[in-house]
């Protein structure tokens, strides 16, 4: 087996703020495994807000290249456990390899990945559409942009997140999700949830702080809305530590290291009564192709990150007015499109250094 890495550099089709921040460009590193005719792709992007470097991720990724290329597999699982712990603290580029190898395990088999798991696309929730923090006039217009999408995710953490909820209300009937990325103290997320309520809002995610956890379980008794957990639960052993704290998980295959894990956490919080969500970073087709594969499993989607792109570099799985459709391929479904020497002169500078 070979590995081969390609960074690209792409521009967003607007800048996309959050309460950590601000992007107009999305660095991202593109794993492929190929054996034989077969080759399986897997992403890893850059994220400020974690820390998260593309030539770190390389860097890291090229110390454990002889392990990846011999390892000797048949499901993706095994190569995953073998190298957790040399990947330790780098889990967006262990998910990248995890992706990878089961859009590759697909492959060989003949099978999509969600069929070799025995799910049913036709079970999969509808995504969202995130739109970002802006002036208020300027996020109405964001909105227009994706006209006729069921659920639009709003960002927010301003001092007028109720009066930005209330404005967008006026342009759509459907449903709104807030995710407040830890901006909100626990009073504000109280009193913030009986008024979204009224304003057609299905749930608040990750109001606090990561770390707050006497806070998180007043707000878990006392909001009028779910809360789900994001920031607060990254990896397998946060699922548990969530029940009593939050209603439901976000789960983000780079945080947690891969769908190896992902799937886990999600058969986990099932099992524990928790609402299971599944997030992305701004990543292309390729890594929106690998999160849709567990979709049949959850409660709700957010799997937008590609459209959040001015360019894309794959085909794959799209998400249309919501709907995620999967392409006939096998594996995680993904054909790459681009070389990232396409993309070297068509991004103009970062303007910011922060963003999740």
């Amino acid at each position: 087996m070979k590995m081969t890495l390609r960074e690209y550099r792409l521009q967003l089709r607007n800048p996309f703020t959050t309460s950590h921040g601000t992007d107009e460009i999305q660095t991202t590193l593109i794993v492929e495994l190929r054996d034989g005719e077969f080759g399986g792709y897997g992403e890893a992007p850059d994220n400020f807000y974690f820390n998260v470097s593309t030539p770190a991720v390389r860097r890291r990724l090229e110390e454990v290249r002889g392990l990846i290329e011999g390892t000797p597999w048949e499901r993706p699982e095994e190569l995953w456990e073998n190298l957790k712990k040399p990947l330790a603290g780098c889990s967006f580029g262990l998910c990248a390899v995890d992706q990878a190898a089961h859009d590759l395990w697909g492959k060989r088999l003949g099978e999509p990945v969600h069929r070799l798991w025995g799910l049913s696309p036709e079970k999969a929730p509808f995504s969202d559409y995130t739109i970002g923090i802006d002036p208020v006039e300027t996020m109405v217009e964001r909105l227009k942009q994706f006209p006729g999408w069921p659920i639009y995710k709003i960002k927010l953490g301003t001092k007028d997140d109720i009066n930005i909820v209330r404005e967008l209300r006026k342009h759509t009937d459907a449903v709104f999700r807030v995710d407040a990325n830890t901006a909100w103290t626990a009073a504000e997320t109280i009193q913030n949830s009986r008024a979204m309520k009224g304003l057609g809002v299905e749930y608040i995610e990750q109001p606090l702080k990561a770390h707050q956890w006497e806070d998180s379980k007043r707000v878990y008794l006392e909001s009028e809305l779910p809360i789900i957990a994001d920031e607060s639960c990254v990896l397998e052993e946060d699922v548990l530590r969530c029940v009593g704290y939050f209603h439901g998980i976000n789960i983000k295959l780079s945080k947690c290291g891969g769908l190896t894990p992902g799937r886990r956490m999600a058969l986990q919080a099932r099992e524990l009564g928790l609402k299971i969500m599944i997030g992305c970073m701004t990543e292309t087709t390729v890594g929106i192709s690998a999160i849709t594969q567990l979709l049949p499993l959850l409660d709700y989607a957010d799997t937008d990150g590609a459209l959040l792109l001015k360019d894309d570099i794959a085909r794959g799985v799209r998400v249309e007015k919501g709907k995620v459709i999967y392409p006939c391929e096998n594996g995680c479904g993904v054909t790459l499109t681009h070389e990232p020497d396409a993309f070297l002169n068509k991004t103009r500078p970062d303007k910011c250094v922060v963003g999740a």
